[in-house]
């Protein structure tokens, strides 16, 4: 529990009364064991699972069926972190992303979601490389029940004009076009490299602001700020593209993360995601220095705002 959330967690309060009664008549080395007490007094007095537990929550960005106890491992998490709803995904990891593969990979989703209608909502996967094939799977995974698009992983950058066709029929759908995307530090001037390790369709920033731009009516997420890229760099790239939000999901907890992406983004632009990294996704957002209100937004309501628009709220 860092400064911020103690003081923010309403217990400086009674720290600060324990304090003022401990310190006085005592010498520099006592009242510095009796401030240490009381700040420790306090802190025992933070609940923090009924601070995790206030909130609604929509996980926007979670993968089923990478190991055979899925899903119900993610189940799981989501129960004792009071995530109401996991939008999943099997994520078309394999290459080149044949029509078979992703149909097989939303077949799972398919099953999950089906299986546990009341948790889980279903994200489709497609490669745009086959336009009919995903075109046709859109209808039928839409017709299963699914809200939207999971994350288009490696198969083309968000912004290649293979993909345009099937943006318009998303956007046709008001449903949030959801990436991967990775933006790797830019110290001395340094930027991704597509080597080995990094595909060469990987999306980054630049493509998000380039696909804003010819859809403004679009609504795109951009995946895992806390993946360990360059947030500060994001941030400030897409603060004045209000049709791009990013989701906060990722393993690395930057301090200041989140309040950063308020301050550039605003709080409606920012959706609670864990990418299956459940504690570190709920606790960036508890940790950071922002209301109750703006907390919920995030946890909840921003996303929400979103799928209403497609008639596709949860109550």
């Amino acid at each position: 529990m860092n400064r911020r959330k103690f003081v923010a967690g309403g217990s400086a309060g009674m720290a600060a009364l324990l304090m003022g009664r401990a310190l006085t008549g005592r010498s520099a080395t006592g009242r510095q064991q009796a401030a240490e007490a009381a700040v420790d007094t306090a802190v025992q007095r933070y609940d923090l699972m009924k601070d995790v537990m206030r909130y609604r929550k929509i996980d926007t960005h979670a993968h089923i069926y990478w190991t055979s106890d899925s899903p119900e491992t993610q189940l799981d998490y989501g129960r004792r972190l009071g995530i109401e709803k996991q939008v999943i995904s099997r994520y078309l990891d394999v290459m080149p992303g044949t029509p078979d593969q992703f149909r097989e990979f939303n077949d799972l989703t398919i099953k999950a979601i089906k299986k546990y209608p009341g948790q889980l909502l279903g994200g489709f996967v497609l490669n745009p490389i086959y336009k009919q094939e995903s075109l046709d799977e859109i209808k039928r995974c839409t017709d299963a029940g699914m809200i939207g698009p999971g994350e288009l992983y490696y198969q083309v950058k968000i912004n290649d004009p293979k993909y345009f066709p099937i943006i318009e029929k998303l956007i046709d759908l008001k449903m949030i076009i959801h990436s991967h995307a990775e933006c790797q530090l830019g110290v001395g001037g340094y930027r991704m490299k597509y080597n080995g390790y990094k595909q060469p369709n990987t999306s980054i920033p630049e493509d998000f602001v380039d696909i804003a731009r010819r859809y403004p009516e679009g609504m795109f997420q951009y995946a895992h700020i806390g993946m360990g890229g360059d947030w500060e760099y994001e941030c400030k790239l897409f603060r004045d593209y209000p049709n791009i939000y990013v989701d906060t999901s990722g393993s690395n907890n930057a301090e200041n993360m989140i309040d950063f992406a308020v301050e550039h983004l605003g709080e409606d632009r920012l959706f609670f995601a864990s990418d299956n990294s459940y504690y570190q996704g709920v606790g960036k957002i508890l940790a950071a220095d922002l209301t109750d209100r703006q907390k919920q937004k995030i946890f909840f309501d921003n996303y929400n705002n979103l799928l209403k628009k497609g008639g596709r709220g949860v109550d």
